[in-house]
């Protein structure tokens, strides 16, 4: 009888089974149906395999397990059996003489342990003598009893490591059949558990080969079932037949599809409404279904239809027919319907809306291409008529047309700014004339209602019959017969009106008519108020730009001058030009361009103009003129900049403004010039040579910092100095060099012409049109003073020689007819003289002019400028400054390299010096009681 027992000798351990590899990448899409086929083809064979693995794991464990029990009970029992073992149980040392065998029979036999032991369970062998005298564990009193044990037990470690033993206890008994000790032997489950491993292989290399085999049969059908889904998932081809029969369904079209036997397949809701189907219609002959003649006929027939119109009780439908499966070579055809029984309604009114929408577009377009009020004006008549109208006229403020801001006081008189369409048809008023309206009209009513007037039929309009009688009825015989009009409205204000006439050819207007006209004329009137706002600014910043400049030719002896100004037509620029007469005959030229247009512009220019008039009067250099005028643009720069931040007003920078400075001297014919980032002048010699000034290009004012280079010209009598802006040579779609060149063209053959003639010869070869930026030309011929109009001496330092000085200049005047100006010229020659030697200034010389007035003019070498005062009772001096300025028109000084110039300029009359404000006498007598007093 056998005996098992359950305990484990130790916690059961088997190697894990063996896991497939994570795939790194799916061989077909899990969405598709052959994604999922494959997967559950690997479910199933993973789980085929790991159930085998398991299954032959347990049968082996269980073949281990019987195959260690029969093992364990013959070790057992042969070793029990052995002859000499009961007497060795009976020896005073039984561990001496058993553990030599026993563990010679645990090697001979394969086991693991062989242990004898005494009936008490007392250990006499074990494989490890530390374990001998210690109690077996194990079931040993059926053992005892006469009966073999098999059991699982755990125990002492043993040399096959730790584990699940299978052991067998067996009885040793001795001749009579007494039991003097017991007998075990056992195997551990690990060491037979390997009985499998070899199996294992096989069984994993059959689940790979289903695996391959599964996959290329999943491969083969999704490439089939793409090509016959094109690559749509289930869910997609379900998707797809609800959106179709959803769309079939819902469509404003009848579909029908006929199977190439004549029978209906299909037909959508929308098919059997329009040809009144039965429901069911499905799968029957297309004869049967009761329809009219010719769309049987129609349906039956192979042949393809296009557009065809059929009439199927009171709807007219219009018929499509192509082949169904024209590329697989099937039979049948599909036929579409549609209702155009409203269609010729519907598609005259879309056409006249596509064409009110074509003629806005239009008018967006052409309407406001400039910014000139009587050309939108006329672009509006232009584009309306004859689309809209076969007449119209645009009536418009006189303050419109002047720029200024419209007012409602100005509507009783309106001007007639265009006219469109035939001029055959007389108008009501002809172009330019004013017209005043009467309170009954359609326009005054259209201005002072703020909306659009229809008269369908102006035979019965009493209004705009009773504004004009006769000439009403000559434009009803003309054959006006509808009229709309509608106000010009921006910004809430009125600007004029628009007046839209159709003749007895043409429809009447509707209502329609009119809300189309309101909407053009409000496209019209923003381009007319923004012309006219244009407009006003243009002719201020005209106005005030022409104010600023130069109004006529100042009196002087240096230059011949003309010029001529043109400002651009898109709006006023900062070019500016001046001639600014200096002393000593001597006369300053000056040509400059502001960056920027408008107002802004032109104030700008302005200022510099003034500025450079007060440098100028101070008679700096030309190169300290431009970098004061730098510093000065600099200031403003920073001022507008400044006001950007605080937003006190738009502030636009003048940074970038040119300047070109020249000073010609008429005594030694000699010009001194400087340009500051401006275009270089042109001279034109006496003989007609045309060459560039030379004058070398310096930083435009503004940036602030840079010097500024002169160049000193001589030109002789004649020559002809050409200064202009940019605006005359530049051009976007030509080179600067380009420009230059026509310019000298131009100037060729200058050297007989006048100034003016020049001027006017150069605007007309190269004044563009339209003009993009202002022009201003500048030309000046050169005058020199003749040797006999020029006195010039050195005065020795000795007072004692003042005398011959007044002597000198009295002979002078003489010579020049001047005796009347002779006391007053020596009164200042000898003031300034005794002035210019009593500082001990050397060299001291004196220069008398003769021009249009008489300069007197001492020099020294002294740096130090006098200074006009009233003196004293007491005072010996301090008279002479005082005495000149009475005396003469205008006095001054001015410095040289070399020291100062004290200058005087008496104004001759007929040849005769101006009389003085006082006589000598008595100026002198009037001079000495005041200082008494």
């Amino acid at each position: 009888m056998e005996v098992f027992s359950g305990r484990p000798r130790t916690p059961e351990r088997h190697p894990p089974p063996g896991r497939p590899r994570e795939r790194r990448a799916s061989l077909l899409d899990v969405r598709s149906a052959a994604g999922q086929v494959f997967l559950l083809q690997v479910v199933i064979v993973a789980l085929l395999v790991v159930a085998t693995v398991v299954g032959m794991i347990l049968q082996a464990a269980r073949d281990a397990l019987q195959q260690g029990r029969r093992a364990s009970v013959i070790a057992a029992q042969s070793f029990a059996s052995a002859p000499g073992t009961a007497e060795a149980l009976r020896s005073r040392d039984p561990s001496a003489v058993l553990q030599p065998r026993a563990e010679a029979a645990r090697k001979r036999s394969g086991m693991d342990f062989v242990i004898v032991m005494s009936t008490t369970g007392i250990r006499y062998t074990y494989p490890y003598p530390g374990e001998i005298g210690k109690r077996f564990v194990g079931t040993i009193g059926p053992a005892v009893r006469g009966r073999t044990v098999v059991e699982q037990a755990g125990g002492p470690p043993l040399p096959a490591g730790r584990g699940t033993d299978v052991q067998a206890v067996v009885p040793v008994t001795d001749s009579r059949g007494t039991v003097v000790g017991l007998v075990s032997a056992g195997l551990t489950v690990r060491n037979v558990a390997a009985l499998w491993l070899p199996q294992l292989p096989i069984i994993l290399g059959s689940g790979v080969a289903a695996l391959a085999l599964a996959t290329a049969g999943t491969t083969l059908v999704s490439r089939r079932l793409r090509r016959q889904t094109h690559g749509l998932s289930p869910v997609e081809l379900a998707g797809l037949y609800e959106h179709h029969d959803a769309v079939l369904h819902a469509v404003r079209e009848g579909v029908l599809i006929i199977g190439d036997d004549g029978r209906l397949l299909l037909a959508n809701d929308e098919a059997a409404r329009l040809l009144g189907l039965p429901k069911d219609a499905k799968g029957r002959p297309v004869a049967e279904l009761g329809l009219p003649e010719p769309v049987m006929r129609l349906l039956s027939s192979p042949e393809a239809v296009t557009d065809e119109v059929y009439r199927v009780g009171n709807r007219l439908l219009a018929v499509n027919k192509r082949p169904a499966y024209p590329r697989a070579g099937r039979g049948g055809s599909v036929v579409t319907l549609r209702d155009t029984t409203e269609l010729a309604a519907v598609s005259g009114r879309a056409e006249v809306a596509r064409e009110r929408l074509d003629l806005l577009y239009e008018a967006g377009v052409r309407i406001g291409t400039t910014l000139d009020v009587e050309r939108t004006a006329q672009e509006l008549a232009e584009v309306a008529a004859p689309q809209f109208a076969d007449l119209v006229t645009v009536d418009l403020l006189d303050a419109v047309l002047r720029g200024w801001e419209p007012t409602a006081e100005g509507w009783c008189q309106l001007r007639r700014a265009a006219i469109g369409g035939e001029r055959r048809m007389t108008p009501v008023y002809p172009l330019g004339e004013v017209i005043t309206f009467s309170a009954r009209s359609p326009q005054m009513r259209a201005l002072q209602e703020g909306r659009g007037v229809l008269e369908a039929d102006l035979r019965r309009a009493r209004g705009w019959r009773e504004q004009d009688p006769e000439r009403s009825r000559t434009a009803l015989e003309s054959g006006l017969r509808s009229l709309v009009t509608v106000p010009l409205r921006a910004r809430n204000v009125a600007l004029g009106v628009v007046n839209f006439y159709r003749t007895a050819g043409s429809l009447a207007f509707e209502p329609e008519d009119l809300a189309f006209a309101e909407e053009l004329a409000v496209r019209a009137a923003v381009a007319i108020d923004n012309a006219r706002r244009f407009t006003r600014e243009h002719a201020m910043a005209v106005t005030l730009q022409r104010s600023l400049l130069p109004r006529g030719q100042p009196d002087q002896d240096a230059l011949e001058v003309a010029w001529r100004y043109l400002p651009a037509e898109a709006g006023v620029g900062g070019d500016w030009f001046d001639v600014i007469p200096l002393t000593g005959a001597r006369v300053a030229l000056v040509m400059g361009d502001v960056v920027g247009r408008g107002l802004h512009a032109a104030a700008t220019m302005g200022r510099l103009r003034t500025a450079v008039h007060n440098f100028a009067v101070l008679d700096l250099p030309v190169d300290e003129v431009l970098g004061n005028l730098d510093d000065l643009v600099v200031r403003m720069d920073d001022e507008e900049r400044a006001g950007d931040a605080e937003g006190d007003h738009e502030g636009v920078g003048v940074t970038g403004a040119t300047c070109l400075y020249a000073v010609y001297d008429p005594v030694v014919g000699c010009c001194t010039m400087a340009r500051a980032g401006h275009p270089e002048p042109v001279v034109v010699r006496p003989d007609g040579t045309v060459t560039c000034a030379g004058v070398p290009a310096s930083a435009p004012l503004g940036l602030g910092g840079y010097p500024f280079e002169t160049t000193e010209l001589s030109l002789p009598e004649g020559s002809q100095l050409v200064l202009y802006t940019d605006g005359l040579v530049e051009n976007r779609a030509e080179d600067i060099d380009v420009g230059l060149e026509r310019l000298r063209r131009a100037l060729d053959g200058s050297a007989n012409r006048t100034p003016d003639e020049t001027c006017q010869a150069v605007i007309d070869a190269l004044k563009p049109s339209p003009s993009a930026d202002d022009i201003a030309l500048l030309t000046a011929r050169t005058r020199t003073f003749p040797p006999s109009r020029v006195a010039e001496w050195e005065v020795p330092p000795d007072p004692a020689l003042v005398p011959s000085v007044r002597a000198r200049c009295r002979e002078t005047l003489r010579k020049w007819g001047l005796e009347e100006a002779g006391f007053a010229t020596e009164l200042i020659v000898s003031e300034l003289v005794t002035n210019a030697i009593r500082y001990r200034s050397p060299p001291v010389r004196v220069r008398l002019l003769h021009g249009r007035c008489l300069i007197c003019e001492v020099s020294d070498g002294s740096g130090t400028s006098p200074r006009l005062r009233r003196a004293a009772t007491t005072d010996e001096g301090g008279r002479g400054l005082f005495l000149v300025a009475q005396f003469a028109q205008r006095w001054g000084t001015r410095y040289t390299p070399r020291g100062k110039v004290i200058w005087a300029e008496q104004v001759l009359h007929d040849g005769t010096s101006a009389v003085p404000r006082l006589a000598p006498v008595d100026f002198l007598l009037d001079h000495l009681d005041d200082s008494g007093s």
